[in-house]
């Protein structure tokens, strides 16, 4: 089993050093055939060439270096195409994670799991208010919407079982919810506790603006994984939802008219009326149009809306 190991870098040059051998004397201690993907994100201090000294000296290693500053997971996707393990483990290049709680995720993707997530149990011991509360109600929400119980969503080490992640396409803040679409595509996940280790060098990349991204992309990936091919379900089932409104405010109008009185320019009833059914025959709209560029989008390239896990005789 060939255990590729992704490393998104931002500014770690201090790092890097300490972490990359850190990795090498744990798999090698357990004799693993293994490999390193490193990506410089960008880094304004001097991680490539780090990297490219590091490359030198270790040919597991591997490096890869973007233009300019593209996001955590840009990076951990492209880590992830270009490795060729079975497993891959991402780890922050911050020494945050610790190395040596990758066998422990190797052992429980050797049961069975498709997806094993690190849980940093310790991480809030001495940490703020301001830093710990938004996480906690952040995994919680996350947890509730997707199904899927994690304590830690934002723990940047876990372990993936290839045959899953390689179906996974990793845009805006979306690596941290592969555990639920693996868990909706009916794989096995498992969470670990895992050491979490205070930033030795520079300073956080991370801030609170962060936590309302990743929920704006929780609700994109609900809606992927939920209505991607059925999208009229969900702009249908708005659109009526809408013109019902409309109905029974229409219908309102009509009692206060008739039974009370009242005209129809005392009241905000009619122009309700109008807005609801006009808004909801546009949602039904958007709806036509999404089954339209759906279709598009599976016949254009070939695939299908399922996955087949194995066959026989064929």
């Amino acid at each position: 089993m060939k255990i590729s190991i992704v490393v998104p870098v931002y500014n770690e040059a201090k790092s890097l050093p300490e972490l990359f051998l850190e990795i090498k004397e744990v798999l090698e201690k357990e004799r693993s055939d293994y490999e390193i993907v490193a990506v410089n994100d960008g880094s304004k201090d001097d991680s490539w060439n780090v990297l490219k000294k590091l490359g030198e000296d270790n040919k597991r290693i591997k490096a890869i270096n973007f233009k300019f500053n593209n996001g955590q997971t840009a990076a951990m996707s492209a880590g992830i195409k270009a490795s060729t393990g079975d497993v891959i483990i991402p780890i922050d290049s911050d020494l945050e994670n610790d190395p040596a709680d990758i066998p422990k995720l190797l052992a429980k993707i050797s049961e069975g799991y498709t997806v094993v997530s690190g849980w940093r149990k310790d991480r809030w011991g001495n940490a703020t208010l301001k830093r710990k509360i938004p996480s906690l109600v952040a995994n919680w929400l996350i947890s509730k919407i997707t199904g899927v119980k994690l304590h830690d969503y934002g723990c940047t080490l876990k372990a993936y079982d290839r045959g899953i992640i390689s179906e996974v396409e990793l845009y805006g803040e979306m690596h941290r919810f592969i555990p639920a679409y693996a868990k909706w595509k009916g794989g096995k996940v498992a969470e670990i506790p895992v050491n979490y280790r205070p930033r030795k060098y520079g300073e956080s990349n991370y801030g609170i603006s962060r936590t309302f991204r990743v929920l704006l992309d929780l609700v994109l990936i609900k809606f992927l994984v939920k209505y991607m091919n059925r999208p009229m379900h969900f702009f249908g089932g708005l659109g009526f939802s809408s013109v019902l409104l409309g109905f029974l405010s229409g219908c309102y109008a009509l009692i206060l008219k008739f039974v009370y009185g009242t005209s129809f320019i005392s009241t905000p009833m009619p122009v309700l009326t109008v807005f609801f059914i006009i808004v909801g025959v546009q949602l039904a709209a958007m709806g036509i149009l999404s089954e339209m560029i759906m279709r598009t989008y599976y016949e254009s390239q070939n695939k299908t809306p399922y996955s087949i896990k194995e066959k026989i005789n064929f």
